[in-house]
């Protein structure tokens, strides 16, 4: 009797030593699934010689059990810029391909037709407009805008 007494309580111990080990697995599969989009606005010069934007959804694949990754990007250097409140850089193209990501306080960017975009902290800009009009930037707020500009290396477009 004692053989057949010690066959279950072996299998029930080898089916919840395997379920321990698949539960972190099947739990990144839920936190994969209901994390929400990230997107960032895209800038860049239509046909028209006007500055647009486009929302993009930034794309990331697995990285690690807790952790996804976007499509790694060449830089060539990284700036902090710090612009007073309450000020304008009137039209103007971006002097390269690059990111701008909003560390602190509040802006604005404005497209064509008059299309006005708030940033925030954690915002990011894909800047494409070298070229045509350009867009404005406003410092929204009584806060200065603290920014990381990271210069992409491919200066290609899309």
């Amino acid at each position: 009797m004692r053989s057949t007494v010690r066959w279950p309580i072996a299998v029930g111990l080898v089916s919840l030593f395997v379920l321990i080990l698949r539960a972190p697995a099947e739990r990144d599969v839920v936190v994969a699934q209901t994390r929400k989009p990230m997107f960032m606005t895209r800038l860049y010069t239509g046909p028209d010689g006007q500055t647009h934007s486009e929302e993009m959804e930034v794309k990331f694949s697995a990285g690690g059990p807790t952790t996804e990754v976007s499509k790694l990007e060449t830089v060539t250097g990284a700036e902090v810029h710090r612009t007073a409140a309450s000020s304008v850089a009137d039209y103007h193209r971006g002097p390269r391909r690059q990111y701008v990501i909003t560390l602190s306080g509040r802006g604005e960017l404005e497209v064509a037709g008059g299309k006005r975009i708030p940033v925030e902290p954690g915002h990011i800009e894909l800047i494409e407009d070298t070229t045509g009009k350009g867009h404005i930037t406003r410092v929204a707020g009584g806060e200065d805008r603290v920014t990381l500009f990271l210069a992409i290396a491919d200066q290609s477009s899309r």
